[in-house]
């Protein structure tokens, strides 16, 4: 899916954006194999479904934790609950898995936010206390942001694994 190149509706044009990085991760991260997946060929250490962790958990904190103030169990649950601490994977998660929590973590971001007003300002109690709570249009174009940096950070990646290259 491209997006349009003629919406005006700065939430939707957010959101289609949004869908084409998750399509992007996607690609980048099918076909290779759980050790590659597991293993990291940069000097960061962070691996491939590290990274798909860790965008999984930034969508919720930046939607869930914050726009919407809900109180989410595990905020940082892809840096063992230490927001400074490392990416971190477990045995029990798999490409699969992560792949299904990111979509249905867009699908959550699509049905939150469509039609909303830009300007609507995130709720205080959850991510953001009374005073430092940024609009709804600033989240999602702080998220699209989280989303192209660390696509590029695939797209070295998976280079490295096999040469794939590209979109």
């Amino acid at each position: 899916m491209k997006p349009a190149r003629d919406v005006t509706d700065t939430i939707e044009l957010h959101l289609q954006y949004l869908d084409r990085y998750r399509e992007i991760i996607e690609k980048k991260l099918t076909g290779l194999s759980d050790a590659e997946l597991r293993g990291s060929r940069l000097p960061s250490g962070w691996s491939p479904l590290e990274l798909l962790k860790h965008l999984v958990f930034m969508e919720r904190r930046w939607l869930r934790w914050g726009f919407t103030g809900e109180q989410v169990e595990h905020p940082w649950g892809d840096s063992g609950d230490d927001p400074d601490g490392r990416w971190a994977v477990t045995a029990d998660d798999s490409l699969e898995s992560l792949l299904a929590q990111l979509h249905a973590g867009g699908e959550f971001t699509r049905q939150l936010v469509g039609g909303a007003d830009p300007a609507e300002i995130a709720e205080a109690g959850g991510r953001f206390g009374p005073d430092d709570r940024p609009t709804l249009n600033w989240i999602l174009f702080h998220v699209l942001q989280e989303y192209a940096r660390h696509a590029g950070h695939l797209d070295v990646a998976r280079e490295l694994v096999d040469g794939a290259t590209g979109e």
